[in-house]
């Protein structure tokens, strides 16, 4: 009987453990699944009409007074909403940026974006990866594991040199090292770094905008993110961009150099 006993409560603690293992294991989906939600609310309530070049131009008399009249708790709150933003990949992070130039200027509306979006970014990339991690590779085998292998071996360098570049949409770039080992700290300094000369290029746009709406008032038509973009700033994030990644083959072939042979 008492081995009976002992055997019926050593299942019994196997059941509890295999419970209490699913549930831990269930719990790490829970921010992506707030994510989630808040991305479907803000749709649902619309907030994306409002975050548009055409809704700035319609209330920027009100939004310029409250920048006056809360000169510290606008740049505050304005933060918190494109960290948000970012963590919910909120489709309108260009359009959010040109707001902080137009709202504070490039110099103070720089540095919000670069501090709002890199909270967000790090918010995303910590959900991601308590949700993937390790995903990727378990599907794809030892492709994405060599793949793996090469993007850790110099996390930051990569990392940055995608941050520059505006190629990719900044959303994948958040979540993408979360399927590899890149350690928080080289992943919020990566990202910190990155983005600060488009976090500057969007808000001097921003900050010269006035001159843009008028004109397209005056021509009778809507504003696009299109009409700030030139030519010479694309090549300027492509050239930041090569810079990068020439310097993280450089440092890798030196690093193979100077390896012992086999």
């Amino acid at each position: 009987m008492i081995e009976v006993e002992t055997e019926g409560k050593a299942d019994d603690s196997r059941a509890e453990g295999g419970s209490a293992g699913t549930k831990k294991g269930l719990g790490r989906f829970i921010p992506i699944v707030l994510i989630v939600a808040a991305l479907a609310l803000a749709y649902f309530f619309g907030l994306h009409r409002y975050v548009s070049l055409s809704a700035l131009a319609d209330y920027r008399d009100t939004l310029n007074g409250f920048v006056e009249n809360w000169p510290i708790l606008a740049p505050l709150g304005y933060g918190l909403i494109y960290a948000l933003a970012v963590a919910i990949s909120f489709p309108a992070a260009s359009v959010l940026s040109i707001f902080g130039g137009f709202l504070f200027g490039w110099f103070v509306g720089g540095i919000v974006i670069a501090v709002g979006a890199t909270l967000g970014a790090t918010i995303l990339f910590l959900a991601a990866r308590g949700a993937m991690a390790g995903t990727l590779r378990k599907k794809l085998g030892g492709a994405a594991d060599k793949f793996a292998k090469g993007f850790e071996s110099d996390a930051f360098g990569y990392l940055l040199a995608l941050r520059l570049a505006p190629v990719f949409p900044f959303f994948v770039i958040n979540i993408a090292p979360a399927f590899f080992n890149v350690p928080l700290r080289t992943y919020v300094l990566a990202t910190a770094i990155g983005i600060l000369p488009g976090c500057f290029a969007y808000a001097w746009l921003g900050a010269g905008l006035d001159a843009t709406l008028m004109s397209a008032a005056e021509a009778g038509r809507e504003i696009g993110v299109g009409d700030l973009i030139t030519t010479e700033l694309l090549i300027a994030f492509g050239a930041l961009s090569a810079v990068a990644l020439l310097g993280t083959l450089v440092a890798r072939h030196r690093r193979l150099k100077t390896q012992p042979a086999a």
